[in-house]
């Protein structure tokens, strides 16, 4: 299809599959460290979200338009129900998908309470860009090692308009920050939340709601399978296996 969304897959071609959701402004290769040297077991399929990375970046950019483009996914590579594990902005497309067609879900830090104000804010600065992406990678990820970031920025920021930016459509960046506003879907309890303690996206209006679903909280930043990537391995591991 001429929009189907590129996608990245890291292990054995025979493992059990696992489908991850990267957050807004990312892409799915952000998964691969994680991929490689907390989940070697599984075989992690990774897709650019729309108008994001390498995928197509045509409108619409909707929760729906998402949830079609990662379905479509599910088709392509002939998945029957697999497990999610979501960051961020994944997080919410990762709930409002069919329950039916996914399996365990584990939501790393999902944006499901995000205050419009704030959604104003992020999405006026979509396409602001920076005269040096490392130091501004850096100050997104405090707390990534050097090659990290390093790595990151060799694979995603690109040069425009005469300074740098994550290779991302800042119209689509945008309408994901309003997308950010809307009702969020209720965990079931076959989803495991990962709150990250030093960011704003996981509210207590969300965690009141979430019924059976297990919480579990780490004392790192929004991007937590950087911040602790083994942490976020072992609970991954523990969830889906346990």
């Amino acid at each position: 299809m001429a929009d189907a969304l590129n996608v990245h897959v890291f292990g054995p071609p025979d493992a059990p599959p696992l489908l991850a959701l990267h957050g807004v402004t990312g892409h799915g290769g952000r998964y691969r460290a994680l991929a490689e040297r907390q989940l070697p077991g599984y075989r992690v399929i990774a897709p650019d979200l729309r108008g994001h990375g390498h995928s197509p970046a045509l409108p619409p950019w909707t929760l729906e338009q998402h949830v079609a483009d990662v379905l479509a996914v599910i088709e392509t590579f002939g998945l029957d129900a697999p497990p999610v594990v979501a960051h961020s902005f994944g997080g919410l497309i990762a709930l409002h998908l069919p329950r039916h067609r996914v399996g365990d879900l584990v939501l790393l830090d999902p944006a499901v309470s995000v205050r419009p104000q704030d959604a104003l804010a992020y999405a006026e600065n979509a396409a602001a860009t920076a005269s040096d992406p490392v130091a501004a990678q850096r100050g997104d990820w405090p707390a990534a090692p050097d090659e990290v970031v390093a790595e990151e920025v060799a694979a995603h920021w690109t040069r425009v308009d005469g300074g740098w930016r994550p290779r991302y459509c800042p119209p689509a960046v945008a309408t994901a920050w309003s997308e950010m506003c809307r009702p969020v879907p209720a965990p079931t309890e076959r989803t495991l939340v990962v709150r990250a303690l030093r960011a704003p996206y996981v509210g207590p209006e969300f965690l009141a709601g979430a019924g059976a679903a297990k919480v579990v909280d780490l004392d790192c930043g929004h991007v937590v399978y950087v911040d602790a990537p083994e942490r976020v391995g072992a609970l991954v591991t523990d969830f889906l296996e346990g």
